[in-house]
């Protein structure tokens, strides 16, 4: 309660939309009956009493590999979420009754086919009692009933009124990309203006939809660093560290410096889209890949997090699997890369794929490109759509 009271009225209005559609998404999830039928297990077996079970609120750190899955959150079209999986192992193994009475939070939205290696949630789950040595060992139970691309790595204790979501102190993200053609320190010139406290409307996708109307954050680190020394084929990773992220940010900003890597763009086109009083519309170009993006770390203060070492040891040994396959197909086609640089004579380095969208021939500067819809624009549209929904007549 204490986040609420310290919010400002339009801050308040922007959760309270946000809850509003996400309670009718999930209303209509159950009408449909997509998010557990799929997976209900076929058995006869008494349903289990809750009435006499003891439970605590706890947070759960896990991480996943995203790539297979159409994004974090409980969708009403699909059961390929990883929400999904997630609340079909609490249910199955009844370390919850049903989501509702759960008291759930999630600390971050990934998009789809964006992984986490600390993602975490809070929630009140079925408990042993105040004995911590003998408490149920949440970890090795759900990961016995999960995907091995989803994976609990760790939870802790905290308090009834603890949220994953809105008591994370800072978020920080990782960007994996390959070395190729892309000058490195023109692009750390660039990403370093955007530390400290922006309006970054034109490095995000507005979501004026949902209440989103303020699009001032706060870049705490930013650093551009080798991965993996390869030559050529050497992995660079961009680490970013603010309390807060908008929807799409981390892909933008990673777009934008694609462009300066490549030499199409100078650093200080960032300190322009940053400049939002004298560019208040954001120019028309493309993000990043979701592939390489990863929420790699979210902080909480005061939380000491438990970790069993027999878990992690059964975690370590699924994700070193996954990790030996996607090498070996790695340095096979690396190795067809090389004969056939060989036999042509060029070397292959480009790092256009990282950007989506159609490449024009003619390459327009971002500055000079076709303007999106102004943030008032957006929120006069949305409160029109709003108004026809309830006036249909």
């Amino acid at each position: 309660m204490d986040n609420f009271q310290n919010c400002t009225k339009e801050e308040l209005i922007a959760e309270v939309k946000a809850l509003r559609a996400h309670n009718k998404q999930l209303q209509n999830i159950i009408q449909k009956g997509t998010s557990t039928k799929p997976d209900q297990p076929k058995c006869n077996k008494k349903p289990f009493d809750f009435q006499n079970c003891k439970f605590h609120h706890v947070l759960l750190k896990f991480l996943y590999l995203g790539w297979d899955y159409q994004g974090y959150v409980t969708q009403e079209d699909t059961v390929n979420t990883i929400e999904h999986h997630v609340f079909n192992a609490l249910t199955k193994t009844c370390l919850i009754e049903n989501r509702f009475s759960a008291n759930y939070h999630r600390c971050g939205r990934t998009d789809k086919g964006v992984s986490s290696f600390s993602q975490v949630i809070s929630l009140d789950l079925r408990s042993n009692g105040s004995d911590l040595k003998n408490e149920i060992n949440y970890c090795k139970i759900l990961n016995s009933v999960l995907p091995e691309n989803i994976q609990f790595v760790a939870w802790s204790p905290a308090k009834s009124g603890f949220s994953a979501r809105f008591d994370c102190k800072n978020r920080t993200y990782k960007y994996f990309f390959p070395k190729s053609n892309l000058n490195i320190e023109a692009m750390k010139t660039a990403a370093n203006y955007l530390l400290g406290t922006h309006d970054f409307r034109n490095f995000c996708k507005m979501d004026v939809n949902n209440g989103v109307v303020e699009f001032n954050r706060t870049i705490l680190t930013v650093d551009i660093s080798l991965f993996q020394d390869d030559g050529r084929y050497s992995i660079h990773v961009l680490t970013i560290k603010g309390n807060a992220f908008l929807w799409h940010q981390i892909r933008c900003i990673v777009g934008i410096l694609v462009l300066v890597g490549q030499g199409k763009e100078k650093p200080e086109v960032v300190v322009e889209l940053l400049d939002v009083t004298r560019n208040p519309r954001k120019p028309d170009y493309h993000m990043a890949s979701e592939v390489p993006l990863n929420l790699y770390d979210c902080h909480y203060d005061d939380i000491n997090w438990i970790y069993d070492k027999e878990a992690l040891n059964i975690v370590k040994t699924k994700l070193y699997k996954i990790w030996m396959f996607s090498s070996i197909k790695t340095a096979m086609m690396k190795s067809m890369l090389l004969d056939l640089e060989k036999e042509t004579g060029e070397m292959h380095c480009s790092s256009d794929f990282l950007i989506q969208g159609v490449k024009c021939k003619n390459y327009i500067p971002v500055m000079k490109r076709q303007l999106c819809e102004s943030l008032e624009d957006k929120i006069e549209h949305s409160l029109k759509r709003r108004k026809r929904k309830q006036n249909p007549s």
